[in-house]
């Protein structure tokens, strides 16, 4: 094998090895127009929008919060099954591990009936970082989705990689 190879083969390598997981971290969801995203949760499905009002004005956002402060979560329901289980919301922190789940939430919507067909809330996250919002449908089977909040993360550095790796 030659040297010539080697170097080529090395840089591509390690393009890989750095590209694929940011890329991948980046497509956190299937987003729809007007960035609605779509969260499965079981059977069911919700739209998810989430809002800064004091930094983003009207703007709809999805999974990636440009700034630290009040955030308002909307989950629209699409199934009007949804109507009449009950749903508890929870946003935690992202430490890798979910062993003691009451020390690294931050918000907790206990069970409830939503007869509306929505849950909105709002929470204030004074530090950036990463976080878990985790929705439970109840009723005569449980079922649990989680979504990634990122908040003032830039993303660039993910956007990037993943068109570099797209172009790969």
């Amino acid at each position: 094998m030659s040297l010539q190879f080697l170097k080529p083969a090395c840089v591509c390598f390690l393009i890989l090895a750095i590209g694929v997981p940011l890329s991948a971290q980046a497509q956190h969801f299937h987003e729809l127009d007007k960035n609605f995203c779509i969260l499965k949760v079981g059977p069911y499905g919700m739209h998810l929008t989430e809002y800064q009002p004091d930094s983003s004005a009207q703007q709809e956002l999805c999974g990636d919060l440009p700034t630290t402060g009040r955030t308002v979560l909307v989950l629209d329901y699409i199934e009007g099954e949804l109507r009449s289980l009950p749903v508890e919301v929870r946003v935690i922190k992202d430490t890798g591990s979910e062993q003691d789940l009451q020390a690294i939430t931050l918000l907790h919507l206990p069970p409830k009936v939503y007869p509306g067909g929505f849950i909105n809330f709002e929470y204030s996250f004074d530090k950036p970082g990463n976080f878990i919002g985790q929705v439970t449908v109840g009723g005569t089977q449980e079922h649990v989705a989680r979504f990634p909040i990122s908040i003032g993360e830039s993303g660039v550095v993910s956007h990037f990689m993943h068109y570099i790796m797209v172009i790969v």
